[in-house]
Formats: structure tokens, C-alpha cells, sequence
């Protein structure tokens, strides 16, 4: 067998996702799995379903599925639309994009509305698309709230008041993956429809469970729905029966991780959660501006009150080999963090800042990274002192 040397300490993960988990969470998921008819099974269900609207701020219904967010898309996908039907996808980059591939390869008809590089969802676009639709063939609007690649949060209460003043009668679907437990998001005063979620973000559990709330209006939508489908069906999920709402066994040691991880969140209380999250992303952010003042690096995000609270995205120049520097952070360092997808790829690297995540452990990431910069020869300015600076009088 080949060796492998022993890295003293703790490397820190800083990607957007999968996040650094709680030990409570790594407790919890270390039990044995239990019989199907063990009622302690239906009461960690339960649990979950109920953390979960209290998270969200829904009275809908919520179903789980084994998979990670993309799953959760082909669940709406599936249930909302027949073979044919419209979708409107508003452009917010690399996951609306890639949202709006996988709608198309499922059959369905896609709508985009344009995205501006470094902005966030324009919701004018979207009510000037919804008011073009007479014959409101557009069954929903599809809408990332933090795309993660991008580093940007949109105004979810936008687009709602967008398909109002459209007077188009279109479901309002928002991917709320990277955003969840981090951010506030108040599904049913928002108006949204349908909610999708993952467990690898700000959930502080491993990849794994996707799940979708869904109000009243979008569940008679699913209802009528002729499509074939059975795995994401929901009608076929709404059970008393266990087996019958994971359509087969639950992933159980990962759904006693979530219920620790919400009993965390609700112990804080979401208004330290948010303001805990708010706290370091500007600690990141200080770090930016202070790293850009040498003129290499900059945010890839252009509207200063649309930066996420959870990743922060951050442009090199051109011809800088980011996975390079990648390696560099993660072996040298210890600081695991992620690079530019889709139109950004080897534009930019991300700096996760969401979920199990305080004061030391990003100032840790923040070094790394810096001293990383450094080793690549990149210009920077002095993004730690930054950072320091800020946490220090906040």
C-alpha cells in the first residue's frame, strides 16, 4: 500500500459546498440504521419535516429525496410540467444555465431571460417575457436565489412582484440551495410557490437529501399534471407511511444528521444565524478589497448590496492557472476552497463563508488563501490585516 503522510491539524474546507460539518452532526449520523417499522424512524422524519417548514416559513408540504440539488430540480421539473410545456428560467449564470439545460433535455419547453455578468436577476426582463405570453403557455418561473457561482443573492421579492404586475397566473419555483439557513427566506410571504433545498450548504450536513416545499397551488398544479413519473412523483410521496414518502428506504444516518443540524440552527436562533453569516461574509469581503487594491483580483459581483452571504467569488487575470493556486491552498495551506464554474471557469475562485463557520476558522481561510496568492506571485494587497480590522470593530 502507498503511504500516505499524515497533515497535522485540521484542513479547512471553505468550499460553497459540501461545508465543514458540526460535530453534533457527526455524532448523530455515527448510530446504527433501524428497522422501517421502528416508530423512533417516523419521529426522525417527522422532526426533519417540521425543521424544515420552520426554516423555510411555509405551511406547505415538504417531500425528501435521496439526491443532491439537481435531483430537486428534476422534481419540479417533473411535477409541474408536462412534455412540452414553458418554463421561464431567469439568467443568473452558470446554475439558472444549467437548470435550463436539464429542463430541456427532460422535454420541456425553455424561456431565458438574459443575465448580465455580475448582477443579479433582472426582474424587468422577467415581467416584460411574462407580458409577452398572452397566452400564458409559461407555466413558472424558475429562479435561483444565490447562484453559487457567481457569488450573487437576487431579489426574490422582485420577481414575485414581477409575475404580479404581469398579471400572469405562472408558479414561482426559487432554488433556495445555496442560500437556505444562511440568508432570510420567508417562503410563503415571498409568495413562492415551490422551494428547493439540499443538505451541503448551510444545512451543515453532507451531500446527499434534497427536498422541495410546495404550497397548495402547486400541489393541485402537480395534480393535474399528466406526466409520466414516478421516483419525484409527490402525490405518490404525501404518506403516514415512511416508505411510501422516501419511495423506499430513507437515507436514515443522514436524516439523524439533519435533525441536529436544525435542533443547531433553532438553538442559535435564525437571527444570529443571519447575523452571524452577515459578519463574515463582510470579513471576506474586506479581504477582497484589500487583496484588489494591487490591482490583480476583484469581486465578480458588481452590486455591492447583491453580494452573497454565503460565497463570495473572486476574478484573477487572465492566464492565471486557478487550479494551480487551488492546489497550492488546499496541500500547502490547508485551505480547500473552489474554482470558477461554467463561464467563469478558470476566471475566478470561491471562498465558501456559510454554514459551521465563525470568526477564526475564516480568518484561518483567509491566510491560507493569501499566502497562496503569494506563492503564485500574484499581486495583493493586505486582505488579512482587512479583515482583521473589520472583525475587530464590528
Amino acid at each position: 500500500m502507498t503511504s500516505v503522510q499524515r497533515i497535522p491539524g485540521r484542513r479547512l474546507l471553505h468550499s460553497p459546498g459540501p461545508t465543514p460539518l458540526p460535530d453534533a452532526v457527526l455524532h448523530a449520523m455515527s448510530r446504527q440504521p433501524m428497522d422501517l417499522a421502528d416508530p423512533r424512524v417516523d419521529a426522525n422524519l417527522a422532526a426533519v419535516e417540521a425543521g424544515l417548514k420552520r426554516l423555510l416559513h411555509t405551511q406547505g408540504d415538504v417531500f425528501l429525496f435521496a439526491a443532491n440539488g439537481h435531483g430537486a430540480w428534476e422534481a419540479a421539473v417533473e411535477n409541474l410540467l408536462d412534455l412540452g410545456q414553458a418554463v421561464l428560467v431567469a439568467g443568473t449564470g452558470h446554475f439558472s444555465e444549467s437548470w435550463a439545460l436539464q429542463t430541456e433535455a427532460l422535454g420541456r419547453r425553455v424561456v431565458r431571460t438574459p443575465w448580465r455578468e455580475g448582477w443579479p436577476i433582472d426582474a424587468a426582463a422577467i415581467e416584460q417575457a411574462l407580458r409577452d405570453d398572452s397566452a400564458h403557455a409559461i407555466e413558472a418561473v424558475f429562479a435561483v436565489h444565490t447562484d453559487t457561482a457567481s457569488g450573487v443573492t437576487s431579489d426574490l421579492a422582485a420577481v414575485r412582484r414581477a409575475i404580479d404586475a404581469a398579471r400572469h397566473p405562472a408558479l414561482l419555483v426559487a432554488d433556495v440551495v445555496a442560500s437556505l439557513a444562511a440568508a432570510p427566506f420567508e417562503m410563503d410571504a415571498l409568495g413562492v410557490d415551490v422551494a428547493l433545498g439540499a443538505s451541503q450548504k448551510g444545512l451543515m450536513c453532507p451531500p446527499g437529501v434534497a427536498f422541495v416545499a410546495v404550497n397548495a397551488r402547486a400541489l393541485a398544479r402537480a395534480e393535474a399534471n399528466p406526466a409520466p413519473r414516478f421516483y419525484w412523483h409527490w402525490l405518490s410521496r404525501k404518506s403516514e407511511l415512511s416508505y411510501r414518502k422516501y419511495c423506499g428506504t430513507p437515507p436514515q444516518n443522514l436524516l439523524f444528521g439533519m435533525e441536529a443540524a436544525l435542533a443547531l440552527i433553532f438553538d442559535e436562533g435564525l437571527p444570529a444565524v443571519f447575523e452571524r453569516h452577515v459578519l463574515l461574509a463582510r470579513a471576506v469581503h474586506a479581504a477582497v478589497e484589500g487583496w484588489a487594491e494591487a490591482g490583480a483580483l476583484g469581486f465578480f459581483a458588481q452590486d455591492v448590496a447583491a453580494r452573497s452571504v454565503s460565497v463570495t467569488t473572486i476574478t484573477v487575470p487572465p492566464g492565471t492557472d486557478v487550479d494551480a493556486l487551488r492546489a497550492v491552498a488546499r496541500e500547502r495551506f490547508q485551505v480547500a476552497m473552489a474554482g470558477g464554474l461554467g463561464p467563469l471557469a478558470g476566471r475566478a475562485f470561491r471562498i465558501g463563508h456559510l454554514g459551521d463557520c465563525n470568526p477564526a476558522m475564516i480568518l484561518g481561510a483567509l491566510g491560507g488563501v493569501e499566502a497562496a496568492l503569494r506563492r503564485q506571485g500574484l499581486p495583493v494587497g493586505s486582505g488579512v490585516a482587512r479583515a482583521v480590522d473589520w472583525l475587530a470593530a464590528a
